[in-house]
């Protein structure tokens, strides 16, 4: 069983910065890949970052490219997400996961449709006024 927390949501104005933090405990062969997920009301979940734990193949949703960085630290179990240059519509709940594998690609797009972590963290909100 894999637990997984994350922290570092808030407030901020537009063109602001947040770190998100995401810690996994009791790691297994099923969370070889961490990623965020947002949902904003209203709307379907999204994926936005991803990573392979202990490697170097990211994994970005294009409209935070440029923007957001996935990061970890494995001596510490946890994985960031560097929000820069945030947006009102990046206003969510974000979510950290794992799985076995990251999202594939296909022609350089990261394909995020049907991908289904197999663990969930609690969330931790971000909000970004105008």
């Amino acid at each position: 069983q894999v637990q997984l927390a994350e922290s570092g949501g808030g407030s901020v104005q537009a063109g602001g910065s947040l770190r998100l933090s995401c810690v996994a405990s009791g790691s297994d062969s099923r969370s070889n890949c961490i990623s965020w997920f947002r949902q904003a009301p209203g709307k379907e979940r999204e994926g936005v970052a991803a990573i392979y734990v202990g490697g170097s193949s990211t994994f970005y949703v294009d409209s935070v490219k440029g923007r957001f960085t996935i990061s970890q630290d494995n001596a510490k179990n946890t994985v960031y997400l560097q929000m820069n240059s945030l947006k009102p519509e990046d206003t969510a709940m974000y979510y950290c996961a794992a799985r076995w594998r990251c999202p594939p690609r296909s022609g350089g797009e990261v394909l995020w449709a049907g991908y289904s972590p197999s663990y969930w963290g609690q969330g931790t909100q971000v909000t970004v006024s105008s």
